[in-house]
């Protein structure tokens, strides 16, 4: 059976303190790959059977293929902390935080009354989406391989993203059994912190913060520096974020997005997409602090390179939104070569398909903020690069998913066959591209671990009044 492990030195300053959490950042054990659910699943089972007494279990709910969701609830203090893993299931990173933080919590005293705090942790939200994934999280390195074996579901199926919204012609109240055990979760514990453990794929670390706590940002600074992973200083995920500091963001609302995308002309909420965040319910009907640390597979040094290149920011979003547009293309016609004689209904199926609808609104947002007067400036190196390897993640992901759910197929008949065969082809291509621009490194996944639970230890110090 699955084994966790860890401990954590003994000198340290006081816990909770900048020096204590540092080195609590750093002492995270060297991990191998990542856990399956089931493995997950087996080291929280561990822990709550050596400490009965310390750590109380309570199913949520169950998955739509019928697996648990359970909380894990550590400890008692004035404040209430939430923790949650496979919110996004191709973003694993979060399921060795959560088994750390636990193991850490239930083994040092210290640590525990320190923050002061009642500790819930939900290893993963998302078991059968994590289980789609299985078939990379033994070799995480090769992001050749990993892409090959990734699986995302689509706005309408994520957990993450599928809490009731209603906003101007916007409507969503669809909530997955999913989301209904994790709405469950943050109600029953009011968190005072909020922390959903994602993570990205490329560059440099950043986070999203639910409000400004200035306090908090050179902690967030420090944790990933001491620990030799950059800061993603490049282009944000979306144009209507707003920055604090460098490399962290206000997290931003639906709303927000919805009238952004209005103001380009774009359908703000297109077929496929979800509802509100799992953060933004937190939010408003808690007060919570909403942390979450996005954390890169593999680094490099583009990501902070803010030097000026020769081409515009506007050329820049144009050519690559230009691409986006052709790989849709390329996915419309595999999904079309496929429609009479495919099954759409299975679960990686039916997501492939809806990210061909998802990839066109991309690349329609891309170009639409070419056009804006204010694109009209030098490019950073590092804002390039983010719309260029936008475009390979764009291609490996999806791409990725489309010929795996050809592949799916039982009995093809000869022209689904041709149809595989060409997006087989066009994949490899995409993939030796890919290859031939890459000029990252991995990163060790315990450096990975230590930054996403050194930021969680921070945030939860800074309610406590400790991170001085």
């Amino acid at each position: 059976m699955f084994q966790p492990n860890g401990s954590v030195p003994t000198d340290a300053g006081r816990a909770g303190s900048p020096r204590d959490i540092l080195r609590r950042a750093g002492s995270v054990p060297p991990k191998a790959g990542f856990p399956t659910f089931e493995e997950l699943m087996a080291g929280f089972a561990d822990l709550q059977a050596r400490h009965p007494d310390a750590v109380q279990v309570r199913r949520l709910g169950m998955s739509r293929a019928g697996r648990p969701i359970d909380m894990y609830s550590i400890g008692s203090g004035r404040l209430s902390h939430l923790v949650v893993g496979g919110v996004h299931p191709n973003e694993p990173i979060g399921s060795w935080t959560a088994l750390h933080l636990a193991e850490q919590l239930l083994c040092d005293q210290d640590l525990h009354d320190g923050l002061d705090a009642r500790w819930n942790i939900i290893p993963c939200v998302d078991p059968d989406g994590y289980k789609l994934n299985e078939g990379w999280l033994a070799n995480p390195h090769d992001r050749g391989h990993y892409a090959r074996h990734f699986f995302r579901p689509s706005g309408n199926e994520q957990v993450e993203w599928t809490f009731p919204f209603h906003y101007k012609k916007a409507s969503f109240d669809a909530m997955l059994p999913e989301t209904r055990a994790l709405r469950d979760g943050i109600d029953g514990v009011g968190p005072d912190l909020y922390v959903a453990l994602h993570n990205s794929e490329m560059g440099g670390v950043y986070y999203y913060l639910s409000r400004e706590e200035p306090a908090l940002y050179p902690m967030l600074h420090e944790i990933p520096r001491q620990l030799g992973i950059p800061l993603n200083e490049g282009e944000p995920e979306a144009g209507f974020l707003k920055a604090y500091a460098p490399a962290i963001f206000a997290d931003g609302t639906l709303e927000d997005a919805y009238d952004w995308a209005e103001a380009l002309g774009i359908e703000p909420h297109p077929p496929g997409s979800g509802g509100d965040s799992s953060g933004s319910y937190a939010r408003r009907n808690h007060g919570s602090l909403c942390l979450i640390a996005e954390l890169p597979y593999w680094r490099t040094s583009q990501v902070s390179d803010t030097s000026v290149v020769e081409e515009t920011y506007a050329a820049v979003l144009a050519r690559t939104g230009q691409q986006m547009a052709d790989l849709t293309e390329v996915l419309q016609t595999a999904a079309s070569g496929g429609a009479e004689v495919m099954d759409w209904t299975g679960q990686l199926a039916r997501n492939a398909l809806v990210f061909v609808g998802m990839m066109h609104g991309a690349a329609q947002t891309t170009l639409a903020r070419a056009a804006q007067s204010e694109a009209n400036r030098p490019a950073t190196a590092a804002e390039r690069f983010g719309c260029e390897d936008t475009v390979r993640m764009f291609r490996l992901r999806y791409g990725g998913m489309m010929l795996r759910a050809l592949e799916s197929a039982p009995n093809p008949c000869p022209a689904l066959q041709a149809v595989t065969a060409r997006m087989s082809d066009q994949y490899e291509q995409w993939q030796v591209e890919a290859a031939a621009a890459d000029q990252s490194e991995p990163i060790a996944i315990e450096a990975l671990v230590g930054v996403q639970y050194g930021a969680t230890l921070a945030a939860a110090s800074h309610l406590a009044g400790r991170l001085v």
